[in-house]
């Protein structure tokens, strides 16, 4: 019998980095994981017990714009369809005490079906991926959606502000880097002035990648591309380090970051207090929302050359997080309480 089974959602990586970094925290319990694609490649870097057994759909992205909202969203809800069939028959396998899921609806509703505590982390508590009639179809969803939460033993938001009900919101979830940024600047070898270019966890950043490299490069600057796991990239003009497990220690080491506009790259480089330049894919809800927060659009991405001196000018402010430690406890006491009854 499992103590702990993370279901990790494989679209993109950042689910995968703020899991990891909760499981470091939690100390005693017998952990797995659950996910596929480049999350799975990471949890594996990691020495991690990990399943690779989703196949997620990838978002049609042109010109930096989310294309066919509505067919991704069918394609999505027949993956949710494929991943209930898989949840459950590892479930009945590991027969966890607690599942962790990161995103992944369709463990979390099989755990509350089979009477199994459930641990939601979540960015999001509904989507608007849709307009016109699509939308009675993703209403139909968001409603499925606040039936799971509603059942969770526990709900994780990784922002600040207040809990109500099952929710807690305990902060930015992040690794740590265990050293200073010396020490990963020399690490890494940046002497210069070093602009991150990041893609994520998916092939939905070319655009941005091809769009820097070559603003940065007309600045006369250090540019260093992390592809990620799902493309390659080669460019003359910047140095390409393709996948990185440790993306934090990169985004710590560098000066200024661009980057598509996720949670969890947002969350490390606030944490690490290096400035960043957060382009959102275009109709993408939830990107959109993270970018507008820290003031960016996505007609931000035809203002580079102008961001990254603002940015480079800026300074470092750090900012203290105990968000994976809070997330760990949360979920040693839904353990605790499963343990004890």
């Amino acid at each position: 019998m499992r103590d702990i089974l993370f279901f990790t959602s494989p679209i993109g990586l950042g689910h995968a980095t703020r899991d990891y970094a909760v499981a470091r925290r939690l100390k005693g319990p017998a952990v797995g994981f659950v996910t596929g694609s480049g999350a799975a490649r990471l949890f594996e870097r990691y020495g991690l017990d990990v399943r690779d057994a989703y196949h997620p759909p990838n978002f049609a992205v042109q010109d930096g714009s989310l294309k066919r909202p509505l067919r991704w969203l069918w394609r999505y809800y027949r993956y949710y369809k494929d991943c209930k069939r898989i949840a459950r028959k590892i479930i009945a396998e590991e027969r966890p005490r607690v599942i962790v899921s990161d995103e992944d609806f369709a463990a979390l509703v099989v755990g509350q079906e089979m009477g199994i505590p459930t641990v939601l982390i979540t960015d999001i508590l509904e989507t608007d991926f849709t307009r016109g009639l699509a939308a009675i179809l993703e209403r139909r969803m968001n409603r499925s959606m606040q039936d799971m939460i509603s059942r969770c033993d526990a709900v994780i938001l990784p922002e600040d502000g207040a809990g109500q009900g099952n929710i807690s919101r305990v902060g930015p979830i992040v690794r740590e880097t265990g050293q200073t940024r010396s020490q990963l600047r020399a690490k890494f070898g940046f002497t210069g002035q070093t602009v991150l270019i990041s893609a994520g966890g998916t092939d939905a950043g070319r655009f941005l990648i091809e769009r820097a490299v070559r603003d940065v490069a007309r600045l006369g600057l250090d540019a260093v591309v992390v592809s990620g796991p799902a493309m390659e990239a080669e460019y003359d003009s910047a140095r390409c380090m393709g996948f990185v497990s440790d993306m934090h220690e990169v985004i710590c080491a560098a000066d200024v970051v661009i980057s598509l506009a996720g949670k969890s790259t947002i969350d490390e480089a606030r944490v690490y207090g290096t400035p960043g330049i957060f382009i959102p894919i275009r109709n993408h809800f939830e990107q959109e929302d993270n970018a507008r927060e820290m003031g960016f659009s996505p007609d931000d991405v035809y203002r580079l050359e102008s961001l990254v001196p603002q940015k480079l000018s800026q300074g470092r402010e750090p900012a203290a997080s105990d968000g994976a430690a809070a997330a760990a406890g949360i979920i040693s006491g839904v353990l605790a309480q499963k343990t004890n009854n």
